[in-house]
C-alpha cells in the first residue's frame, strides 16, 4: 500500500473549501482535462453526502475506466473520506480534511492505495502510480483553490 500526502493554503473560508472539494460538478471541473472525467452513476451533480456512491468515467494511461467511491465518513466541515467500491484499484481510500488557519483553510489529502497484479501492482505503486497521484491531486488542489478564492465566495462561510 502507497500513501500520498498533499497539502494546500485556500484563502477562503472552511465551510466553502469543504463543499466545493465534495461537489461532484467542481470535480470534474477541477481534474486534468485530458482524462475527460464524468460522473455517469450515483451522484452525478451536487454536493455527495456520508453513504452516497459516485461513479466517474475517466481516461488514464490511455484506458477508459471506471471508478465508484462511496463517501464513507463525513464531519462537516472538517473531514470526509471517500473509499472505492469498484475499479482499477485493489483499494483506495482518499481523507480529505480541512483546518481553520486564519481567514482561511488548510486543506489536506490523505490518499492511500494499492494496486492489482501482486508483485507487479507493487511495482507499478511505487514506480508510476505514486507520482502519476501526487500531481493529480496537487493540479485539482489548485484549480479548487482558484475557484475558492474567487471574490464570490469569500462573502460566504
Amino acid at each position: 500500500m502507497v500513501e500520498v500526502i498533499t497539502e494546500i493554503y485556500i484563502e477562503a473560508p472552511i465551510a466553502i473549501c469543504f463543499d466545493m472539494a465534495r461537489d461532484i460538478d467542481i470535480h470534474t471541473k477541477t481534474v486534468w482535462k485530458h482524462t475527460r472525467e464524468k460522473a455517469v452513476a450515483g451522484v452525478t451533480k451536487g454536493l455527495i453526502q456520508k453513504g452516497e456512491l459516485v461513479t466517474f468515467e475517466a481516461t488514464h494511461f490511455g484506458v477508459r475506466q471506471r471508478l465508484t467511491s462511496k463517501i464513507s465518513e463525513m464531519v462537516v466541515p472538517s473531514f470526509f473520506v471517500d473509499e472505492t467500491q469498484r475499479g482499477a484499484f485493489k483499494s483506495l481510500r482518499h481523507e480529505h480534511l480541512f483546518e481553520k488557519r486564519g481567514k482561511g483553510t488548510l486543506m489536506t489529502d490523505v490518499l492511500r492505495f494499492e494496486a492489482p497484479l501482486g508483485v507487479l501492482g507493487w511495482f507499478a505503486e511505487r514506480v508510476i502510480l505514486k507520482r502519476y497521484m501526487r500531481k493529480f491531486l496537487e493540479h485539482r488542489n489548485k484549480q479548487l483553490k482558484i475557484l475558492a478564492e474567487q471574490p464570490e465566495n469569500r462573502l460566504h462561510g
